[in-house]
């Protein structure tokens, strides 16, 4: 975790040291609103498929400097993982709500009407609620005459998740079209890697790792109040 924490400083230092051209400040707040692919990295490996589902939230973007601006947003998002039966009719999901507070250098290139943008930077986030799907007893999967014969982990679909509090590292790639001069729409594609874990992780503990990972694209609106 830390050399993750030290390359997103290391690299905004960076930047702001080349950014020395002198650059008129600007503010933006927005909207912003997608779908996102979410699963899970478990240790030891869960058979999964990526879980569906929305992201939303607010933001405001600072540019003191030419190229180089500071992000921060408030989110909602949806994680959380689909369990993968390949044959079998079984199905099952579990959602994880969380609001997310991520805070990034933003990078920024093109010209006047069109730009480019790189995000990147740390993530806190916490666990509002969760919810299952499922067509069958999870709790008990193995009583299905339709479960896999194939060995394969079955505690997670019952487990009971710890750690509500999660941080990460996310970074973004986009494009931002400038419609008026104080008026611009942004799309952006976004993956998130969480460095937590849901469940606890002791070495008595079943899973080592079980942390939160997904990959949103946003469509969002800004306006430049200065």
């Amino acid at each position: 975790m830390r050399r993750y924490v030290f390359l997103i400083f290391s690299l905004f230092t960076l930047l702001s040291a080349f950014s020395q051209t002198h650059y008129v400040s600007h503010v933006h707040v927005g909207v912003h609103a997608g779908v996102s692919l979410a699963e899970m990295s478990f240790s030891p490996s869960v058979k999964q498929s990526f879980s569906q589902g929305l992201t939303g939230g607010v933001s405001i973007r600072y540019v003191e400097e030419r190229h180089v601006g500071i992000l921060a947003e408030l989110n909602f998002s949806q994680r959380g993982w689909a369990e993968n039966f390949e044959e079998s009719p079984l199905k099952y999901s579990r959602t994880l709500n969380y609001i997310d507070l991520p805070v990034m250098t933003h990078i920024f290139f093109g010209g006047r009407n069109f730009k480019g943008f790189i995000n990147l930077g740390p993530q806190i986030s916490y666990m509002i609620g969760s919810s299952i799907s499922s067509n069958f007893d999870y709790e008990n999967p193995r009583s299905d005459p339709n479960f896999p014969n194939k060995v394969r982990m079955t505690e997670q679909m019952s487990m009971a998740v710890k750690n509500k509090f999660d941080y990460g590292i996310t970074a973004g790639l986009g494009m931002e079209a400038i419609i008026r001069r104080r008026h611009c729409v942004t799309l952006e594609a976004r993956y998130y890697y969480g460095l937590g874990s849901i469940f606890s992780s002791t070495k008595k503990d079943t899973f080592s790792a079980s942390r939160t990972m997904n990959i949103a694209v946003t469509l969002g609106y800004q306006f430049r109040i200065k």
